[in-house]
């Protein structure tokens, strides 16, 4: 088998396994990360409403604050913990889909933590 849906298998039985496990709250959303080759976009989402609480990009951070992408990173993290704030909202369950736990999906938890968010 082709190297490459070999490892699309393994991504794969990985978030199901993960997202599984996994469930949010009105009181207690969802953070769920999602990272392309050009972006990553993050959300808080309601499952028992089956509704997004809040949502950002880091193609918009970059866009309306002209930073780095390390800086974008935190200020991305930061504008997602304001909005959980504004609602009321101290604590999360950190969703990291298919992705291992490590590289920017880890700086992203970190800078949600450092934002105030119990994770």
């Amino acid at each position: 088998m082709n190297k490459r849906k070999v490892l699309n298998k393994i991504r794969e039985r990985r978030e199901r396994r993960v997202r599984a496990k996994i469930s949010g709250t009105a009181e207690k959303p969802r953070i769920s990360v999602f990272k392309s080759n050009r972006d990553i976009f993050i959300q808080a989402i309601d499952d028992t409403l089956g509704k997004t609480i809040t949502s950002s990009s880091l193609r918009l951070i970059e866009k309306k604050h002209s930073l780095k992408k390390e800086q974008a990173l935190e200020k991305l993290a930061e504008t997602i913990a304001n909005d959980l704030k504004s609602r009321q909202i101290e604590k999360a369950v950190f969703d990291r889909g298919r992705y291992k736990f490590h590289g920017v999906i880890k700086k992203i938890a970190e800078n949600l933590r450092k934002n105030g968010i119990k994770i």
